[in-house]
């Protein structure tokens, strides 16, 4: 079983502040196999993680997290930007279209852009794979009415740390039944749900941080761009 992180973020995400160098250090300091690091609408630090990966001993898998008209999905294994704004089907097509796997983070949380407020039942069961345990939580209920889900609709699950500072990788990974540990073999184990979720809440205190420090990364980009 490798143990995989499957959502995090670098600082090239709005909300992000570490380099992609440090998520790898954290990746290897808590004996992981693998790391996606999956940035709000962008790809660039991604590749470069993949590429930087082994290394750190790790196994890299390209990715980002797309904001669909709907919300939030995981694109990993991908390795072209997908433009935000597409319905969610033609976004999974996107991701699809690339050879990628498609998974949906925090369904339920509709205040971190979970999809599950927009679109069917149905068509949120057409996504690869459910992200069941995201460790930014406060009560959990999101991640229960996620599990809960994906166990009625025989959807693979996941976990993710959704780590926005390099501390918090690790946080939350999923397990993962391959023989080979390659990209290929892990993203092919994700879609025949040969996976287990593993993971603790992220501490309140990180998490309050991790919300400030990206407001203020917001609004500094923003007054950037006004008198730019």
């Amino acid at each position: 079983m490798l143990s995989v992180e499957l959502h995090c973020h670098s600082a090239l995400s709005h909300d992000g502040r570490d380099p992609v160098e440090l998520l790898l250090e954290q990746a290897k300091a808590v004996d992981l196999d693998a790391i996606a690091v999956t940035d709000h609408d962008e790809i660039d630090a991604s590749l470069k993680a993949a590429e930087l990966a082994p290394e750190y001993g790790l196994v890299g898998i390209p990715g980002m997290e797309i904001t669909s008209r709907a919300g939030h999905v995981l694109g990993l294994g991908i390795e072209e930007r997908i433009s935000p704004g597409l319905s969610f089907g033609e976004t999974l097509d996107r991701i699809r279209e690339q050879g990628g796997v498609a998974v949906v983070p925090h369904p339920f949380q509709k205040s971190r852009s979970g999809v599950a407020a927009n679109i069917t039942g149905k068509k949120l069961a057409e996504a690869d794979a459910i992200e069941v345990y995201n460790s930014r939580l406060l009560t959990g209920r999101g991640n229960r009415k996620a599990r809960s889900f994906a166990n009625d609709q025989d959807v693979p699950m996941t976990a993710g740390s959704d780590a926005h500072i390099s501390e918090m990788v690790g946080q939350a990974v999923t397990k993962i039944d391959v023989n080979t540990p390659d990209k290929r073999a892990i993203l092919g184990a994700i879609v025949d749900g040969r996976t287990e979720v593993d993971g603790k809440r992220t501490p309140w205190h990180i998490s309050f941080r991790q919300a400030a420090g990206g407001a203020k990364r917001r609004v500094i980009s923003r007054v950037g761009q006004y008198f730019g």
